[in-house]
């Protein structure tokens, strides 16, 4: 009897587990993959990452809209297009290519990429990502909130650091379910917290 019970409550809880992986992959999927592998690939950044940042800036709907005026999948401002399209990429696309899924799937692989080149840490890239290469260039040659390092010990704005979490969250949780890609994530986990808390 009780070899049927410990069989039962075994049993019970990879039920349970695989119940609750499935409402979960629902609330973190992988939406366009066609185009998240293809762009990851291309521009040589972990998938999990660019899943992650579309789930943040978007939660998937290409039709999203902030109340600052940053729209599609990756959330991008007129300018910051402007100035991918016509000065990066050199491909001067119309504003309205903001909303089509594989045109802001490319483009935000490319701005990461960009970015994560440029900085060498995913923390710093993530914070450019949101508050604008400008100020994280300040931030950088202020000692209260540059590490010494090339990292950030601290992040000025709460948005931004809200969205590291986010981001930093969702990566987790993507590698959690659907298994850690070849190509480590986020290894900076001591200095991604200590910039969280200013």
């Amino acid at each position: 009897m009780i070899a049927l019970i410990l069989i039962f409550s075994v049993l019970l809880g990879f039920l349970v587990d695989f119940i609750w992986s499935g409402f979960e992959k629902l609330a973190y999927p992988k939406k366009y993959s066609d185009y998240v592998e293809l762009y990851a690939e291309q521009y040589d950044i972990p998938p999990h990452m660019l899943y992650a940042v579309i789930k943040t800036e978007s939660g998937f709907d290409s039709a999203a809209v902030s109340n600052k005026g940053a729209v599609g999948l990756m959330q991008f401002m007129p300018d910051t297009f402007d100035w991918l399209t016509n000065e990066m990429l050199f491909e001067h696309l119309a504003d309205g290519m903001r909303y089509d899924p594989e045109t802001s799937v490319r483009y935000g692989a490319y701005l990461l990429s960009h970015l994560y080149k440029r900085y060498g840490n995913w923390q710093v890239a993530l914070a450019a990502y949101n508050a604008g290469i400008g100020n994280v260039d300040g931030w950088l040659q202020n000692a209260e909130y540059a590490d010494g390092e090339g990292g950030l010990k601290s992040i000025p704005f709460k948005e931004t650091r809200n969205y590291i979490k986010k981001v930093t969250k969702a990566v987790d949780t993507y590698d959690r379910l659907y298994g850690v890609p070849e190509t480590e994530i986020i290894t900076e986990a001591e200095t991604v917290t200590a910039a969280l808390h200013p």
